[in-house]
């Protein structure tokens, strides 16, 4: 769509609590139109309608800021979002983790779909087309009150969508452990046409692995029924364009908005705009939980009793790795016929993401989340990072 041409018939329409009504002539007429309802509370246990809507249109913008913005209200509050009438959401995420940055965490950025331009805010420009009606909603699944809560929800009505519009949709959930020796799903298999847009993902490393590096994993996305995938990276920080190891920055379609070593969390993201990955039957998209260290490293943490399975071996020679899977198992780091160097190995850290989406139907993919709760088991978390996940 051109910037100097009016497409036939499409209205532009701005929601919020001083515009709830999406007829002409009808917004901001409370207290005789001098900001009368600016913003509203949303009660313990509430959910609130943000948008909703009949007829054709795309959700163009998004809008949020709260007075309670801790890490504990922030994975609290649930944002979902209805297409066409679909008692399933399409889109079921935690607040704070929607909009670009995961464990509660907030920070000024902006990239080519999220921003913060204060660290206060939240604003999301992904394009939501809709054909029959669209609704989006925000509960407050905690047990404290939230006192103001600003929003603005804009789009444009009447559009005419092709039979190829896509839906938009968004998955989020969290393993605190991950499961010792498995991939972390990232975009549960979901069924269908569509195009993966990208994700954000948040890693809490667990102390006991006594700061080594968490982040040597590959992405691997699979299509249709394939057992194995057809696109595989080489390494997390590699997966979002940079390299040995993970600071913080932003950029226009990857970055690392939060790197606290003190605290041990990342938060990062990469969004598939200049390299689209689509897929015409199904999906799946996941990262290795694999870290990395010294070898004599690895073996003081064995020996400390935490949970690692060894499974390569850089040795900077031809092929790369000594591949330890190849192996006999379990496989004895202590054999001296193994070199001493770098040394990956499948570890157990909090793991949390949340997959974005386009699906060729408007109902939901996968259940939604019932609140921020996360899956535990043996590993547990300690200290502050402990008290942001549970948050």
């Amino acid at each position: 769509m051109s910037l100097f041409e009016k497409p036939k018939g499409v209205q532009t329409r701005w929601y919020s609590f001083e515009n709830r009504d999406p007829r002409r002539g009808h917004a901001g007429l409370e207290n005789q139109g001098a900001k009368g309802h600016a913003f509203d509370h949303l009660p313990a246990g509430h959910t609130v309608d943000l948008l909703d809507i009949q007829g054709s249109g795309t959700v163009t913008r998004i809008w949020i800021t709260v007075n309670d913005r801790s890490p504990e209200m922030l994975r609290s509050l649930r944002l979902e979002m209805f297409w066409d009438g679909s008692h399933r959401p399409a889109v079921s995420v935690p607040l704070g983790d929607f909009f670009g940055i995961a464990h509660g965490r907030k920070t000024p950025f902006e990239n080519a779909l999220f921003s913060d331009p204060e660290g206060r805010s939240f604003n999301c420009c992904i394009p939501m087309p809709f054909r029959t009606g669209a609704r989006i909603t925000l509960s407050n699944d905690s047990d404290k009150r939230l006192s103001h809560l600003f929003y603005d929800v804009d789009l444009l009505t009447n559009v005419e969508h092709s039979p190829d519009a896509l839906y938009f949709h968004a998955h989020w959930h969290r393993e605190s452990p991950n499961d010792l020796g498995k991939e972390f799903v990232i975009l549960p298999r979901v069924e269908g046409q569509g195009r993966f847009l990208g994700c954000n993902l948040g890693v809490i490393a667990h102390e006991g692995y006594k700061g080594s590096w968490w982040g040597e994993g590959e992405v691997k996305v699979r299509f249709g029924d394939d057992a194995h995938p057809t696109l595989c990276g080489t390494g997390t920080e590699d997966y979002i364009g940079t390299g040995w190891g993970q600071g913080a920055y932003g950029h226009r379609t990857q970055g690392c908005l939060i790197a606290d070593r003190d605290n041990r969390q990342w938060c990062f993201y990469r969004y598939h705009i200049d390299d689209p990955i689509y897929f015409d039957d199904a999906c799946e998209v996941t990262i290795q939980t694999i870290g990395g260290s010294g070898k004599d490293h690895v073996v003081e943490m064995q020996r400390a009793g935490m949970p690692l399975i060894p499974i390569s071996v850089d040795t900077g020679e031809a092929g790369g790795f000594l591949k330890l899977m190849d192996l006999p198992q379990p496989v004895n780091l202590e054999d001296p016929a193994i070199p001493s160097h770098w040394t990956n190995f499948w570890r157990q850290d909090d793991w949390s993401g949340t997959a974005y989406f386009y699906l060729d139907r408007p109902e939901g993919a996968m259940p939604a989340i019932a609140n921020a709760a996360h899956r535990s088991s043996g590993l547990t978390l300690v200290g502050d990072a402990a008290a942001r996940a549970d948050a």
